[in-house]
């Protein structure tokens, strides 16, 4: 039977203790370095995959945080515009209270000349407000895009004079997930306002010489309004001395040729025409008419547009500087519709700043969103790269006790030596 002995020199095993001595130093120094960093991660080297994965985290952290910055941009302009439409809808019910004021028949001419002195201030104020410009000199309804001023004036001498018009490209960016649009669409919100009640308009004959005038009118039947039409003319017969008898007037259909003539008048009477229907008051002189015509988009004027008309009707006709009567059929006319236009100014305005509101809603869930995101990609960088403090802690203490004891148990073997025994 043979033994067989490996022979192991005291070098060779001190060797080896210093490396198991170094091992376990640099293991309790990098532990260290951890827990004085607070990341399990210090170097790329230390896990490729986790720091890949924290990375990614700290970019979506960054960009959200630079979408957001963008957003914040975003919203100050839509909360100007908000506020802008909010003033719009102010200054436009004062200009409404102003147009009822002037109807009043104790007013004198005067005094109506004097009211349109306030609504032109009130006009131009408006206007103003419709070319606004956020913080960044952008204006706020410039819809697509426009030039400075997306709303301008001009006069080319034919009436209605000046004449406005909006130079941006009509229409509203959409909103993105993580954005809104800067501005809002200038042309909603400040032009194409129908006329009259915005199926048909009703004016007095350009011959008149009476007092009749009527309301804007009302849609009555939308069935028989579509084989019946809405272009018709109203002409009033009244006696002219000596010959005595009631006031009466001929309707006729200009869309199918008919006529009923003879038609009794009573001032402050609805006159029904196929589905439609409006109320005519005051005196007519005979051969006075009234003229209703289909509404026509293409000629829907501003609500600057709208003011002006307003404005002009406090004048008598075909002046400036004279006030109107409160007994004149044209401003009577031009009464009842303006009111009408100015509402339907003030609905506009109300849907652009409902817009606006929307935006703003929309804004905030972005923001809430954008902050879900942002926790759960810090807790994606958290996971990946952050140290566990405590058990950390403990695996040092461990470390510290192993090293000690490897210490303590190389300090008792490194003088141990063969030569030692040989006397």
């Amino acid at each position: 039977m043979s033994n067989t002995f490996t022979r192991m020199g005291s070098a060779n095993g001190y060797d080896n203790a210093l490396r198991n001595l170094t091992s376990r130093q640099n293991a309790l120094s990098g532990l260290q370095e951890n827990i004085t960093s607070g990341k399990k991660i210090v170097r790329s080297s230390d896990d490729p995959t986790g720091a890949a994965a924290a990375e990614r985290a700290t970019t979506r952290i960054e960009r959200i945080k630079t979408e957001q910055r963008a957003l914040e941009t975003q919203r100050g302009a839509i909360t100007q515009a908000e506020s802008t439409l909010g003033s719009a809808t102010d200054l436009l019910n004062s200009f409404r209270d102003l147009v009822v004021q002037a109807g009043n028949g104790a007013n004198s001419p005067t005094e109506r000349d004097t009211l349109a002195k306030q609504m032109v201030g009130i006009r131009d104020e408006l206007l103003t407000l419709a070319n606004r410009k956020d913080s960044n000199g952008m204006p706020l309804f410039n819809g697509l895009g426009s030039t400075a001023s997306p709303f301008e004036t001009s006069a080319d001498g034919v009436a209605p004079d000046p004449d406005y018009t909006y130079n941006g490209l009509p229409g509203q960016t959409a909103a993105g997930t993580v954005a809104i649009p800067f501005t809002l669409d200038g042309r909603a919100a400040w032009m194409d306002v129908p006329e009259g009640n915005g199926v048909f308009n009703v004016s007095l004959g350009t011959t008149n010489t009476g007092k009749a005038f009527s309301n804007v009118g009302v849609v009555n039947d939308t069935t028989l309004m579509a084989t019946q039409g809405t272009d018709y003319t109203i002409t009033f017969n009244v006696p002219i001395a000596p010959a005595t008898g009631p006031t009466t007037y001929d309707l006729t259909n200009n869309t199918t040729g008919t006529t009923l003539s003879a038609q009794a008048y009573t001032a402050g009477q609805s006159i029904a025409m196929g589905g439609i229907s409006m109320v005519v008051s005051g005196v007519p002189a005979n051969g006075d008419t009234l003229e209703v015509n289909p509404n026509v988009s293409a000629n829907r004027p501003s609500i600057f547009g709208v003011l002006d008309r307003a404005i002009t009707s406090m004048y008598a006709k075909g002046s400036t500087t004279v006030g109107a009567d409160s007994t004149d059929a044209n401003f009577n006319q031009e009464q009842a519709i303006s009111l009408a236009q100015i509402d339907t100014s003030l609905e506009k305005i109300g849907a652009a700043r409902g817009k606006a509101g929307d935006l703003l809603n929309r804004a905030d869930r972005i923001t809430d969103n954008q902050s879900a995101k942002t926790i759960q990609s810090q807790t994606d960088r958290t996971n990946a790269e952050d140290l566990d403090m405590i058990a950390a802690i403990a695996d040092q203490k461990n470390q510290q006790t192993a090293y000690q004891a490897a210490l303590q148990s190389y300090a008792s073997i490194q003088k141990l030596s063969l030569f030692n025994y040989i006397g």
